[in-house]
């Protein structure tokens, strides 16, 4: 059975920093390209990041980013712990969603999301 399992939201004030972390079980982890998207109430999930699937298990992969964060957002992988990580930092008031963690290889999965705030 397939799981993606996020944590690591909360609320923080503007300029501040969160470490969001998504934990996969069920899978070979370093097979699967890991993305983060994020979703507000009636409207589309957006894509975040996508970090490539790895060659090794001590590699890590290529990482993309959406233009809105951009510089702000790092996407990193840890093939050992089966985990990745969404490092994000400057946060402001339009990154308030809820993030969700995706494998993407042969098939794709979801996790179940988890909620960050960005309020003063």
């Amino acid at each position: 059975q397939v799981q993606l399992v996020e944590s690591g939201g909360g609320l923080v004030q503007p300029g501040g920093s969160l470490r969001l972390s998504c934990a996969a079980s069920g899978i070979i982890f370093r097979f699967f390209d890991m993305a983060w998207y994020r979703q507000v109430p009636g409207k589309q999930r957006e894509w975040v990041a996508t970090i490539s699937s790895s060659d090794t298990i001590s590699s890590g992969g290529s990482d993309y980013y959406a233009d809105s964060v951009k510089g702000r957002f790092t996407i990193s992988r840890d093939n050992t712990k089966n985990s990745v990580y969404l490092q994000m930092n400057s946060l402001k008031p339009e990154d308030t969603a809820t993030y969700y963690c995706k494998a993407g290889g042969a098939s794709v999965y979801w996790g179940q999301g988890t909620q960050v705030i960005v309020s003063s």
